[in-house]
């Protein structure tokens, strides 16, 4: 059977499946609000399977790769309370000192998409530590919904306190060069905004489809911002306009592309959201960026 794409859905689908996804329609509300789009052999809880994750099918690297050393450990939480706990990946070989980059995921936590991606960047010469938000409440559940529904329960101060714990940690991890960049897709694409504004030593950061920062922190940033935007996606796209203006009046060193016809999410190659195309044009973009300025 042929792979679903985003083009296979009515563009309201996919609007009511990103209000899902983002806690403003609840499991039931999306089942209703595209019941209208049902049919008597699509019902509205087979369209909602087409359009949820499928980890398994959409694995580019195993974590059996005798290429990857990996590690769960953590660093500690600025709050004496446990670790920050997280996935590190870093190549089995290792010659020299290499560059460091904190990967954050989206509102669920650390699932198995994003290990996916942190194997991808260990694969590229990187040492990758990826965060689980969702560890203080015992970790990614295994189930997207229970995921997001523990999404909001989290301390969100913490958590922004626990990720830039993270990043300055990472500045002399073993192996590392001592220098660090992030990058994050959804809510990590808003916390890697976040993180370029408070973290002075950050080397790079790249935001995936991700919310502005408050814009009076913006004269903060110090790292160069590689941005990448769906056209689809009003949500997030709304924030953008008042971000430039601030990151120009700041003089800040940014670089923001916009992919034609994707929708937000189109790097995640786990859902019909993705655009092969445009994840692999993003992704080469962004390895070239963390290469240049983490080297």
């Amino acid at each position: 059977m042929a792979r679903k794409t985003s083009a296979d859905f009515a563009p309201e689908v996919l609007q009511h499946f990103d209000a899902y996804v983002h806690g403003a329609l609840s499991r039931r509300g999306f089942l209703v609000a595209v019941a209208k789009f049902a049919t008597a052999t699509l019902s509205a809880e087979l369209i909602l399977e087409q359009l949820s994750p499928q980890f398994a099918a959409a694995q580019q690297i195993p974590e059996s790769d005798a290429r990857l050393t990996i590690t769960r450990t953590g660093f500690p939480s600025p709050d004496g309370n446990g670790k920050v706990q997280g996935y590190l990946v870093q190549p089995s070989t290792i010659k020299g000192k290499l560059p460091v980059v904190l990967v954050v995921h989206e509102n669920r936590g650390l699932n198995p998409h994003i290990e996916d991606i942190t194997r991808r960047l260990a694969l590229e010469g990187f040492i990758a530590f990826a965060p689980d938000a969702l560890a203080p409440l015992g970790g990614y559940p295994g189930d997207e919904d229970k995921a997001r529904e523990q999404f909001g329960k989290l301390d969100q101060a913490k958590t922004r306190a626990d990720f830039i714990a993270a990043a300055n940690a990472l500045k002399s991890i073993d192996h590392g060069n001592g220098k660090v960049g992030v990058i994050g897709f959804c809510y990590g694409g808003g916390m890697s905004n976040y993180l370029a504004t408070q973290v002075p030593a950050l080397g790079a950061a790249v935001p995936f489809y991700g919310p502005a920062p408050d814009l009076k922190d913006v004269p903060n940033i110090k790292a160069p911002l590689l941005i990448h935007f769906a056209e689809k996606d009003d949500r997030v796209n709304a924030s953008w306009p008042p971000y430039e203006e601030a990151l120009k009046a700041a003089d800040k060193k940014y670089t923001a592309h916009t992919y034609p016809g994707t929708q937000h999410g189109f790097n995640n190659d786990t859902t019909p959201r993705y655009d092969k195309d445009a994840a692999k044009l993003a992704w080469d973009r962004s390895i070239t960026f963390l290469k240049k300025h983490l080297a």
